[in-house]
């Protein structure tokens, strides 16, 4: 891997929802770099956020964020949790967002990638330099082979790439990251619900009994888009991704390493090694 660009020592942190934006923030502080989170509210956590130098923004502020960010003396900016993608009428508008209405708009007329890449443009014109994980917290990225005691079998490695395949060909649509292949047979596919809610619909397909082969068969790959922009929305793990493998009855998970992000990776292990499942990283 090609080192990355050389960190400023105050980075700023967009925080939407979930565990990563902490994660990340505690990377920063063990290499020394001092993490600044700018909250997004109703996403970011009220509570984890507390142990972080902070301040509030609403969803669409552009104009305060921008002051925010370079009161708090942030070159380098990070954008990282789950949002849930605005309609135009949700943005709650401040000169600075106003003035950016047209970037935005073109930013909401594509899928995923589109739209944060979109979004970024707005900010380096602001002067301010976007960063990815790789950047400023390479360690929390999937190494390869397996991180977990089990190890994926002849079956469930052909199951992997038989999902490599998919996500590569259906990449181009910008639709999502992941799909379940159980014996050879593609299950389901990641759409606007996320990893999470793709498990929870082969649990529920398996307990409608749509789903015949036995558990403990099948894996969840997941893979970022071909020519996708590396800085933003990387394939991510969690301990709550090991639950929804297990309530899907799934073997275990194979993604692709360098590429994909692992956010509280002790848990998460620990967790697997627990469930009797396995998570391996992929070649690229």
């Amino acid at each position: 891997m090609t080192a990355g660009p050389e960190i400023s020592a105050t980075v700023g942190i967009i925080a939407g929802g979930g565990v990563l934006p902490f994660s990340v923030a505690e990377a920063l502080r063990a290499r020394g770099i001092a993490p600044f989170i700018f909250a997004v509210r109703g996403f970011c956590d009220p509570v984890r956020v507390t142990q972080f130098p902070h301040h509030w923004v609403a969803l669409g502020q552009v104009g305060r964020l921008t002051r925010l960010i370079r009161s708090e003396g942030c070159r380098d900016i990070v954008f990282l949790g789950g949002m849930v993608r605005p309609a135009l009428s949700d943005i709650r508008l401040d000169w600075g967002t106003v003035r950016a209405i047209p970037s935005i708009a073109a930013a909401l007329r594509g899928g995923d990638d589109h739209l944060l890449t979109g979004i970024s443009r707005i900010f380096e014109r602001h002067g301010f330099r976007v960063v990815g994980i790789q950047d400023v917290a390479p360690e929390l990225l999937m190494p390869e082979g397996s991180i977990t005691r089990r190890t994926p079998d002849a079956e469930a490695i052909a199951d992997i790439a038989k999902g490599r395949e998919l996500m590569h060909a259906i990449s181009p649509f910008d639709v999502g990251q992941g799909v379940v292949v159980i014996d050879g047979h593609v299950v389901c596919v990641e759409d606007i619900e996320g990893t999470d809610g793709l498990l929870a619909r082969v649990a529920r397909l398996r307990a409608d009994k749509r789903i015949r082969a036995k558990p403990g068969r099948g894996v969840l790959v997941k893979m970022p888009k071909v020519q996708q922009d590396l800085r933003f929305d990387l394939p991510t793990l969690g301990p709550k991704t090991i639950d929804g493998i297990v309530a899907a009855g799934l073997a275990g998970i194979g993604i692709v390493a360098g590429r994909t992000l692992v956010a509280e990776a002790d848990v998460m292990t620990a967790k697997a090694d627990q469930a009797g499942v396995f998570v391996t990283g992929l070649p690229l």
